[in-house]
C-alpha cells in the first residue's frame, strides 16, 4: 500500500468506501450544544448527528454511567444475565406506552425494524408486509424492502421481499389491501423525517389500528426519529390516540451510544420462543449503561415537556421566514421557497450545523432537548442570514 496521509479527512476518504457526502470538517469534542472540528472552530449543532444526540454532546450522566460500566464489565453476551441489562429495560417497560412491556435490544434502527418484521411474521403466520408511501426505515435487506425510496431499493429489487405501499391517509385503500389476509403488519413511521417531516395523519393512523384489529394485522412503529422523548412524549401514540403492537426505537436512545430496541405487545411477547431472534452485541453492558442513564435524565430533567418549548419559540422565530415550520418537538422540518442544500452551507458558514431531506425544499432540524432560548435565537438569526446569502 503506498504511503497514506496524515490528516483525518484525506486518511477516511482514501481508505473508506465512498459512501457517504460528509461535511467538509473532521470533528473532534463535543459538548452540550456544540461540537469543535479540527481547527478549533465551534458549531452550533441543530443536527445532532443525524438525530442522536438527544441530550447533548457528552451528556454527564451518560458519559459517567458509560465510564464506571467501562471499568467493570465491557461485554458479556446474552447468555448471561446482566444487572445493567435489567435496569435499562425496567427504565423502558416504565416509561413505554400500556401494553407494550416487552423488550429486545440491537444496534441500530435498521435492526430493530427487521426484527419487528420477523415478530409480526412469526405471530401472524403470514409473509405479507404493508408500509407508507414515503416511509424510509433502513437499509439492511429486510428494512430497506419497507424503505418507500426507489432509488434506495433499486440496485438490490431482486432478492427484496414485496411490500405493498399504502397511500397516507387513503383508509379505503388500507382497507381494500387488509381484508385479503394476507399481511402481518403495517410498518409506519409517525413523521417522515427523511421525506421532509410530513406528519401522519392521526385519525389516519386510528384507522389502520381498527383495521388492524380488525384483519389480524400487527401495527408497528417505527419510532427510531420520533421516540425517546424527542417530539415531547416518550412515544407518538400518545399524542396519535393509537398504541402500535410493535414499537421501534434507536437514534437517541443510547445519547450518543449505538443500541437500538424493539417494545413488544403482550400477546406477541407470550408467543416467543428461545432463538427466534438473538444479536451477539444487542443488549451489551455499555449500551445498556448509556440507555439507564439516557431515560434517567430524561425524567430527572423533566426534559420531554422541554421538546414542545423549543418547538414553539423556534416557529415563533423563524417562521416568517420560511414558508412552513413542520413536525413535532425537536424534530423539526422548515419548508423553504427554494432548495435548501445552499442554505445549510450557509449556515455551517455562519457555524450552525442543519440537514436537508428527500424534499428539496424542507431543512430538517433535530436539536437536542437541552438547547436554551438563547441557542435558538443564535438558529434564527443565522438562518435569516442564510437565506440572505443562498
Amino acid at each position: 500500500m503506498s504511503t497514506l496521509p496524515t490528516d483525518p479527512i484525506s486518511l477516511e476518504q482514501r481508505l473508506e468506501l465512498p459512501t457517504y457526502d460528509k461535511l467538509p470538517m473532521a470533528l473532534v469534542r463535543g459538548r452540550g450544544a456544540y461540537v469543535w472540528d479540527t481547527e478549533g472552530r465551534r458549531y452550533l449543532d441543530f443536527y445532532g448527528g443525524h438525530c442522536v444526540s438527544l441530550l447533548g454532546h457528552c451528556p454527564p450522566a451518560v458519559v459517567e454511567a458509560v465510564q464506571s460500566q467501562a471499568e467493570t464489565l465491557l461485554f458479556y453476551s446474552n447468555v448471561a444475565h446482566s444487572p445493567v441489562r435489567a435496569q435499562a429495560a425496567r427504565r423502558l417497560a416504565t416509561l413505554a406506552p400500556e401494553g407494550l412491556g416487552h423488550v429486545f435490544f440491537a444496534n441500530s434502527g435498521s435492526e430493530a425494524n427487521e426484527t419487528a418484521l420477523k415478530l409480526a411474521r412469526t405471530y401472524t403466520g403470514r409473509s405479507g408486509i404493508a408500509a407508507l408511501k414515503g416511509g424510509w426505515h433502513g437499509r439492511t435487506l429486510g428494512s430497506l424492502a419497507t424503505t418507500h425510496d426507489a432509488t434506495d431499493r433499486a440496485p438490490y429489487a431482486e432478492v427484496l421481499p414485496d411490500t405493498t405501499w399504502l397511500p397516507v391517509g387513503d383508509l379505503e385503500t388500507a382497507e381494500r389491501v387488509l381484508s385479503t389476509k394476507e399481511y402481518a403488519a403495517v410498518l409506519l413511521e409517525p413523521i417522515q423525517s427523511i421525506a421532509g417531516m410530513r406528519e401522519v395523519p392521526p385519525r389516519y393512523v386510528q384507522g389502520l389500528r381498527t383495521l388492524c384489529n380488525r384483519y389480524g394485522t400487527l401495527l408497528a412503529f417505527d419510532e427510531v426519529q420520533t421516540g425517546v422523548g424527542r417530539t415531547g412524549t416518550f412515544s407518538m401514540s400518545t399524542s396519535l390516540g393509537a398504541t402500535p403492537d410493535l414499537l421501534s426505537l434507536a437514534k437517541s436512545l443510547g445519547g450518543g451510544v449505538p443500541v437500538s430496541a424493539v417494545l413488544v405487545d403482550d400477546a406477541v411477547a407470550d408467543t416467543v420462543e428461545t432463538g427466534d431472534q438473538g444479536s451477539t452485541f444487542g443488549g451489551g453492558m455499555l449500551a445498556m449503561a448509556a440507555v439507564e442513564a439516557t431515560l434517567r435524565t430524561l425524567v430527572d430533567d423533566e426534559l420531554m415537556s422541554r421538546a414542545e418549548q423549543i418547538h414553539a419559540r423556534l416557529a415563533a422565530r423563524v417562521g416568517p421566514l420560511v414558508e412552513a415550520v413542520r413536525g413535532r418537538g425537536c424534530l423539526i422540518g422548515l419548508r423553504c421557497d427554494r432548495p435548501v442544500a445552499p442554505v445549510v452551507e450557509a449556515l455551517r458558514s455562519h457555524n450552525v450545523l442543519a440537514g436537508t431531506s428527500s424534499d428539496p425544499h424542507v431543512l430538517r432540524l433535530m436539536p437536542p432537548l437541552i438547547v436554551s432560548d438563547a441557542h435558538v435565537d443564535t438558529f434564527a438569526d443565522a438562518l435569516r442570514a442564510a437565506l440572505d446569502e443562498s
